[in-house]
């Protein structure tokens, strides 16, 4: 596979898990952005950067580790006591987040189809467990096949609401800071809900990276995630702002807008929503569960189903409540983690490079030990042992993963 395309791949991925009930459905953007008026479309653009380049940071921490939890992570780019807090923060907020996710599920078919609050969350909660029992590669293909129709949508409403028409942005700004927020301002606003994010994102995205063994492919792939969740969210911000005369009271504010659009296009925008919520709710499950099993993947399944049904009974409190008490919150939080994400991708960078240029190194090497015509003797067995022995991920595994990697690229002829 093209190196550039498997970084367009993970980045489908990493959006995927990122860009759930709140953010897809405009509930979140309503009450961090839209609320402040004509500052909220600034604080969007100052989101976005952040969305670049944390994207690149907590991808390419995943990979440079090549860990199988956040905890083990944590482990290396925390103090003992931070990564404790963290640690609990995320298990807390995954949880947390998962089960608004399944609320969103339940809001969303209630507000399309009229179907009973309980129906679209069981739905959710019972296509989770099942996702589960498939392998990481098609779990990877799963996360990532909404965001590119997201995103053609979104570029659709935006169209459509601007194209030849004009608002009176004056009485929007007016009527938008009437909406309640619970953020003091705008630049805490940003803040807050990037570091939401990141908690909403960092276990699963550590996941993601590690399944990486090209460190330069995972930080490609955190740039370009990053920047397409901040098209999709300053989009998005753009038309709830111009219309927030007619969304502020809806609980799926984007969804009101493609209704007034057409029917069918309302219809198809559910949908999307809905599996951009399961693709959300699935992330922060699947690495709460490994993170508690330990790499064991019989238990990570038992733990992960456990984990849903109690999710799914806790989803009753209503989508909207939820996110407006918990999510500033998990967000307040979520600003320690950002500043040792932050820390440790500055003083590890020489180590970064080098541990890339060691893998560079091993992947050349395991061309040749497994191409059929090439000769791998005793100085190649040698200088492979060193590299495996060097690099940081040497109790990982890196060597078995890197031979795994080049056989399903096809990067090997066929003897």
């Amino acid at each position: 596979m093209n190196l550039h395309k498997k970084a367009w791949k993970i980045a489908l991925a990493y959006v995927g898990i990122i860009v759930g009930a709140g953010l897809s459905s405009g509930q979140d953007l309503m009450q961090y952005f839209v609320s402040f008026g004509y500052k909220g479309i600034i604080g969007v653009l100052g989101l976005a950067a952040l969305n670049m380049i944390f994207g690149k940071i907590i991808l390419g921490t995943g990979c440079y580790y090549h860990a199988d939890s956040h905890d083990e992570v944590l482990a290396q780019i925390a103090h003992p006591l931070t990564k404790k807090i963290l640690d609990i923060t995320l298990v807390l907020s995954g949880f947390v987040i998962g089960f608004v996710m399944i609320a969103g599920a339940g809001s969303n078919l209630q507000q399309q189809f009229n179907l009973p609050f309980w129906m679209g969350g069981l739905i959710c909660s019972l296509l989770i467990m099942l996702v589960s029992f498939f392998d990481f590669d098609k779990i990877m293909n799963v996360l990532g096949i909404f965001t590119p129709i997201l995103i053609v949508m979104i570029l659709g409403i935006f169209v459509y609401t601007f194209w030849g028409k004009t608002y009176d942005f004056n009485e929007m700004n007016a009527i938008a800071q009437t909406l309640p927020s619970s953020l003091p301002n705008i630049w805490i606003s940003v803040l807050n809900y990037f570091s939401l994010c990141a908690i909403t994102a960092v276990s699963m995205a550590f996941i993601l990276g590690s399944s990486l063994v090209r460190i330069k492919v995972a930080k490609e792939g955190g740039l370009i995630g990053g920047f397409l969740i901040g098209l999709i969210i300053t989009l998005a911000t753009l038309v709830l702002f111009a219309k927030v005369n007619v969304v502020k009271d809806a609980q799926i504010p984007m969804l009101v807008l493609v209704q007034q659009i057409s029917p069918v296009f309302a219809t198809i925008y559910a949908f999307i929503i809905f599996a951009l919520i399961f693709n959300t709710a699935f992330s922060l499950f699947y690495s709460l569960a490994s993170r508690l099993a330990k790499g064991n993947q019989k238990k990570m399944r038992l733990y992960l189903i456990g984990i849903v049904i109690i999710g799914y009974a806790l989803s009753f409190v209503g989508f909207k409540q939820l996110i407006s008490s918990l999510y500033p919150i998990l967000g307040y939080l979520g600003m320690v983690l950002l500043v040792v994400l932050l820390r440790s991708w500055i003083v590890s960078r020489k180590d970064r490079q080098q541990e890339q240029k060691v893998r560079q190194k091993l992947v050349k090497l395991a061309q040749i030990k497994l191409h059929p015509n090439k000769y791998f003797g005793k100085k190649e067995q040698i200088e492979y042992k060193r590299l495996e022995n060097l690099s940081v991920a040497k109790d990982e595994n890196i060597v078995e993963d890197i031979e795994q990697t080049l056989i399903q690229e096809g990067a090997i002829p066929n003897s």
